[in-house]
This record gives structure tokens, sequence and C-alpha cells, in this order.
């Protein structure tokens, strides 16, 4: 499994719309507007690199998406408030 964060530059006043259809599309496990340099961010798992392709293919066709940039994670850790508890309770 490929995961890969893709960040969108968008034109202004489009970010929520978008935001829905990136969050809507196969493949994607969450989708949020964000402030700074990009609009929006989308975690996105795909089983291989040309899935990711086709994804990319897809949403850089958006007539509003202007720019997309895409980061392949490479290792992912748990966060602590995401971590299974163990069966004692204890940290």
């Amino acid at each position: 499994m490929i995961k890969a964060y893709v960040l969108f530059k968008v034109n202004s006043g489009s970010e929520k719309e978008v935001c829905k259809k990136i969050a809507d599309l196969d493949n994607v496990l969450d989708a949020s507007i964000i402030y700074g340099e990009y609009d929006i961010i989308a975690k996105v798992a795909v089983p291989e690199l040309t899935h990711l392709n086709e994804f990319l293919d897809k949403v850089r066709s958006m007539p509003s998406v202007i720019l997309t940039s895409t980061m392949i994670v490479a290792q992912e850790y748990r966060g602590r408030g995401r971590r299974e508890p163990n069966l004692e309770g204890q940290k």
C-alpha cells in the first residue's frame, strides 16, 4: 500500500467545493482545507504507484485546481492519541 499527501492550490473561493469533491474520490482517506501556501491537503492510499498517477491525473483535471504537490510517505508513526490501548490500561 502506498500512502501520500497531496497539497492543492485552487482558485480563490472554490476551496470548500473542491475539497468535498476530493474527499468523495476513491482512495482518499481524508481531505482538509488548510491555511498557508496551499489551500487543501488530502491523504491518499493506493495499492500501486500507477493508481497514484491515475488519481493525480483526475484531480489535476478539475477546473479549479491550479497546482498540486505530492509527497509519498516513507514511514508512518501513530500519534499517542491514535495508538491502541493495551489490555491493562497502562501507558
